[in-house]
C-alpha cells in the first residue's frame, strides 16, 4: 500500500520485508522503446528494510508524478506513463534515459540506466539501384533504413512478395538480396519493404536487366560485396557477407587471418558464400578473409572485415557491507570484466563519490578505502561499471557504530611556536571518569593548505596534555588536530589549530630597478618560497645627494614589482626595500644603511638587521 505520496516520490511499504535486511533491487528497468499514444511500463521492484521510498528520475530530473501528470507510480514501485508523447518539435518528449533511487534510513541505491525511445521508421537512406547482369551472372541489391526498433526488410518483385523457397535467392537481414544462377525470368522490378512497430515504408523500385545467354568466355573471380567490419555484443549473431561472380563461378571460402580455426559450432554458410556466426562470443573477434577461388586454379580474390564482439561488465569480486567504529577504516573492493575494459565510478547514496581527505580511490577505482570514519560516512556505496556493451551495479553497506564508550572529543587544543622547529601543543585535561577510559592520543599534523594524505601521526599516552612536536620546518605553518582513543575506537576530531614555527634568519630576496622611461623606475623582487610570518614588503626612496626620504610604501606579500613615476630627469636615486617581519623595517633601521655609494644598481645586506628581518638597498640612475 501506498504510505505517502508527494509530486516525485512514493513511499512504499512492501511485504516480505526481512528486519535489517540489505537493499537492494529485485527488478530494474530495462532498455525499451515506447509507441506514441500508447501506455509505457518501467519495472523498479524493491526489498529491504521500510519503509522504502520510490523515485523516478529522467535525465537526472525527478518525473513529475503530481496533478495533470501522465506519470504514475504503481504500489510495486513500477512506473506507468499512461499515454507515451513525443511531438515532432522535439522539445517535449517522454524519450529519455530513465533510472529509480530506493531509499530507506540505511541510505540510498539508484538503478541503471534504461534508456527509452520512441518507436520510428523514418525514410530510406539507401535504395535499391538498377542493374544489368548476364543470364547465369550474380545480382546484388541493397537498401538501409534506420528504424527503431530495427525494421524487418523484405523483398518484392513486380510488387508481389518475394518468394523464399528459389534456394537462388538470398535474403540478408541487413536489407541485401543475392541473386545467384541469374535467370531471364529473374528480369524485373524490385523494391524492399521495410516494418516495424512504428511504420511500414517501400523503397525505391529498381529494374534488373538480365542480358545475352549463358555466358562462354573465361572471367576472373571478381568480388561483388566482402564482409564489413561489424561490432556486436556477446550472444548476439553476425553474418559477414561475401558473394563473388566469375566465369566459371567461383568457390567462397573462409579463414581467419591470424589462422586460427573458424569452429563448426554456430556456423552456417547463407546463400552461396556468406558467412553467419550465431551465438557470438569474445573468442569469435578477429579479422576474417572471404576468398572467391577459381576451381582448379589458384587464382584467387580476397576481402577482409574485422569482427569486434564486446561483452558487458561482469563482476569478479563484489563489494561487501561492513560496520566499523568511529575512527576506523573500511575497504571496498569492486573488480569488474568486460570488452572493452569496464570504467568504474562509485555512488554515495546515488551522487557520485569524489574523493577526499579521508576517501581515497585507488587500483583504476576498484578499491574504495574510508579512513577515519565518521556518522557522516555511514551510506549505502555503490560501485558502477561500465563499458560501450553495458552496466552492472553492485552496493554494499557502511555502518557505523557510535558506542557510548567512545570518548568525547579533546577540548581546549593550543599550540605556541617555541623555535624554528619546535610547537608546543595544550590541551585540557579531561575529567578522571572520562580519562578512565582512555587509552591514548593521536596528534595529527599537516603542512597548512596540503592535503591530509600527506599528514603525520604523533601518538601520545593518556596522561599527556601538553606535547612538543619537534623536527619542523623553520617559517612554516601548520594546521593540526588531535583525537582521543578508547578500545572501541577513536572519538571525532578536535578542533584544528593553525600555528608557525618561528624562522631562521631568510635569505636576501632578489632585488632589481629598471628605469622604464625619464621618470618613472620599476622595482622588482622574487617572491619567498616560504614566507611564514612576513607581513609583506617596504620600498623607500631618496633623491641623491641630498633629497628627502619618500615613503615607505607597504605592498601586500604577493605583489612581486611597483612603478615609481613622477621623477626628477637626469637624476639619481636610492631605493631601500625589505621584507616586513613583526615591522622590522622602521625608518631607524633602514636610514643607517642609507650609504653616498655612487654604483648604479648597488646592492647591500643591512648587517645589523635582528632575527628574521632583512633590508635591501638599490641604488638606480635615470638616463
Amino acid at each position: 500500500c501506498i504510505l505517502y505520496s508527494d509530486p516525485f516520490s512514493i513511499s512504499l511499504s512492501l511485504s516480505g520485508l526481512c528486519n535489517g535486511s540489505e537493499l537492494a533491487f529485485l527488478t530494474e528497468p530495462s532498455d525499451v522503446i515506447a509507441v506514441r499514444d500508447r501506455p509505457l511500463m518501467l519495472d523498479c521492484r524493491v526489498e529491504g528494510e521500510g519503509p522504502i521510498t520510490v523515485t523516478w528520475h529522467k535525465n537526472g530530473a525527478p518525473v513529475f508524478l503530481g496533478i495533470g501528470s501522465r506519470a504514475k507510480v504503481l504500489s510495486n514501485g513500477t512506473l506507468l506513463i499512461r499515454s507515451f508523447q513525443k511531438r515532432r518539435d522535439g522539445d517535449a518528449t517522454d524519450a529519455g534515459e530513465y533510472y529509480c533511487a530506493a531509499q530507506n534510513h540505511y541510505g540510498m541505491l539508484v538503478s541503471r540506466k534504461a534508456h527509452v525511445q520512441v518507436a520510428s521508421l523514418p525514410k530510406f537512406h539507401t535504395h535499391p539501384e538498377p542493374m544489368s547482369v548476364d543470364e547465369g551472372g550474380v545480382a546484388r541489391f541493397q537498401c538501409q533504413v534506420n528504424g527503431i526498433p530495427e525494421a524487418k526488410i523484405t523483398w518484392e518483385k513486380d510488387r508481389v512478395v518475394l518468394g523464399t523457397s528459389d534456394d537462388r535467392y538470398t535474403l540478408l537481414p541487413m536489407g541485401i538480396l543475392q541473386i545467384t544462377g541469374v535467370k531471364k525470368s529473374d528480369a524485373g522490378v524490385y523494391r524492399c519493404v521495410a516494418t516495424n512497430i512504428a511504420n511500414t515504408r517501400y523503397s525505391h523500385e529498381a529494374y534488373l536487366n538480365v542480358t545475352g545467354g549463358v555466358p562462354r568466355t573465361y572471367k576472373e573471380p571478381v568480388i561483388l560485396s566482402g564482409p564489413q567490419n561489424l561490432t556486436i555484443t556477446v550472444h548476439q549473431t553476425a553474418i559477414l557477407e561475401c558473394i563473388a561472380t566469375g566465369n566459371p563461378r567461383p568457390i567462397v571460402s573462409w579463414s581467419r587471418l591470424d589462422g586460427r580455426s573458424i569452429g563448426v559450432e554456430g556456423i552456417q554458410v547463407l546463400g552461396t558464400g556468406n558467412l553467419m556466426i550465431s551465438d557470438v562470443s569474445l573468442q569469435h573477434s578477429g579479422v576474417y578473409v572471404c576468398a572467391a577461388n577459381r576451381p582448379g586454379t589458384r587464382m584467387r580474390r580476397t576481402a577482409l572485415g574485422r569482427l569486434v564482439v564486446q561483452a558487458p561488465p561482469e563482476f569478479i569480486q563484489w563489494p561487501q557491507s561492513v560496520s566499523k567504529p568511529a575512527g576506523g577504516s573500511a575497504v571496498f573492493t569492486c573488480v569488474a570484466q568486460g570488452v572493452p575494459e569496464p570504467h568504474i565510478i562509485w555512488l554515495k547514496n546515488g551522487k557520485i563519490l569524489t574523493p577526499g581527505d579521508n576517501v581515497k580511490l585507488t587500483n583504476n577505482n576498484s578499491t574504495l578505502a574510508v579512513t577515519r570514519i565518521t556518522s557522516e560516512d555511514e551510506a549505502i556505496y555503490q560501485c558502477i561499471a561500465e563499458n560501450s556493451a553495458g552496466t552492472n551495479q553492485a552496493s554494499a553497506r557502511l555502518a557505523v557504530s557510535l558506542a557510548k564508550e567512545l570518548p568525547d572529543a579533546p577540548q581546549g587544543l593550543k599550540a605556541t611556536a617555541l623555535s624554528k622547529t619546535t610547537l608546543q601543543l595544550s590541551w585540557t585535561q579531561p575529567p578522571d571518569e572520562i580519562t578512565d577510559g582512555i587509552i591514548g592520543y593521536v596528534l595529527h599534523i599537516c603542512k597548512y593548505g596540503e592535503p591530509e594524505s600527506k599528514e603525520l601521526q604523533e601518538a601520545v599516552s593518556k596522561t599527556t596534555f601538553q606535547h612538543d612536536l619537534t623536527n619542523l620546518e623553520p617559517a612554516t605553518t601548520y594546521s593540526i588536530y588531535l583525537k582521543a582513543y578508547s578500545p572501541l575506537g577513536a572519538s571525532e576530531r578536535s578542533s584544528t589549530v593553525v600555528s608557525t614555527t618561528l624562522g631562521g634568519v631568510p635569505s636576501p630576496p632578489t632585488f632589481f630597478t629598471k628605469a622604464i622611461n625619464t621618470t618613472a623606475v620599476q622595482v622588482l623582487w622574487e617572491l619567498p618560497s616560504k614566507p611564514g610570518k612576513m607581513e609583506g614588503f617596504r620600498l623607500s626612496y631618496r633623491r641623491i645627494p641630498h633629497g628627502e626620504i619618500q615613503g615607505p610604501i607597504q605592498l601586500p606579500c604577493h605583489v612581486n614589482a611597483h612603478t615609481i613615476s613622477h621623477l626628477g630627469k637626469g637624476e639619481m636615486f636610492f631605493f631601500c626595500f625589505c621584507e616586513l617581519y613583526e615591522n622590522c623595517c622602521n625608518n631607524r633601521l633602514w636610514m643607517q644603511h642609507i650609504f653616498a655609494e655612487a654604483n648604479w644598481f648597488f646592492i647591500m645586506a643591512a648587517e645589523n638587521c635582528i632575527y628574521n628581518k632583512m633590508c635591501l638597498l638599490n641604488v638606480s640612475k635615470l638616463t
